[in-house]
């Protein structure tokens, strides 16, 4: 007898946003919708109609993206798994792309979502005042091999945050060492693509923000 596939769930992290995402699914779905309002009710604010409605200036903030994302993403998996009368299959594992760790969590039944929904929005109320304390930001470097974006960062003084791809590294820094660090790239043959970001995550200038999100956890 042939061996079932393994299937596993992998959730998006902050870049993934629009307005109106989460909405259609939510006039469908009753499932979706009570992930929604859960959430809701555990901030303390409507993040429903923030996702739904925007404005997107507010969205793409880090504290209300953060938490926008990982209730839009368990609200699309309880919808579908409604959607296939609950015969969704169950996953070999799940994974999560920064944020979409949290989102994981829940998926595996480890914490709550309106629970989970509040851990990540005081995570990314820390990281923004991480990014306003130590200014900086992250950019991809597409078409470089890694060693040679290792010496890049070596030389300007960032950091490898992310390895997509072979090819797509992304890196963190302050303002004005990431300026070089695209300078530097863009003289081996790099394209760059500056990430609308609010600090450089995933690098040591979020090193402040530990205890306190220690604390939290």
């Amino acid at each position: 007898m042939a061996e079932s596939p393994k299937i596993a769930y992998v959730f998006p992290g902050q870049g993934s946003q629009k307005v109106g995402m989460g909405k259609s699914l939510c006039s469908r779905y009753p499932s979706a919708q009570k992930v929604f309002e859960e959430a809701d009710t555990a901030l303390g604010f409507s993040l429903s109609q923030l996702c739904f409605q925007g404005p997107e200036e507010e969205l793409i903030k880090t504290i209300n993206v953060q938490p926008a994302i990982l209730v839009t993403s368990i609200a699309c998996l309880r919808a579908t798994r409604e959607a296939s009368d609950n015969n969704l299959p169950t996953p070999y594992f799940v994974a999560g792309h920064s944020l979409g760790e949290y989102t994981a969590l829940v998926a595996a039944n480890v914490i709550r979502s309106s629970d989970a929904a509040i851990l990540v929005r005081e995570r990314g109320r820390l990281m923004y005042e991480a990014g306003l304390k130590n200014p900086g930001s992250m950019l991809a470097i597409i078409g470089l091999d890694e060693k040679i974006v290792e010496n890049i960062c070596l030389e300007s003084k960032t950091e490898i945050s992310n390895i997509n791809c072979p090819g797509q590294i992304v890196i963190s820094g302050a303002t004005d060492a990431l300026a070089e660090a695209s300078k530097l790239a863009r003289a081996k043959g790099a394209r760059i693509i500056s990430l609308k970001v609010s600090g450089a995550f995933h690098s040591a200038l979020m090193e402040p923000i530990t205890a306190e999100f220690n604390k939290v956890l």
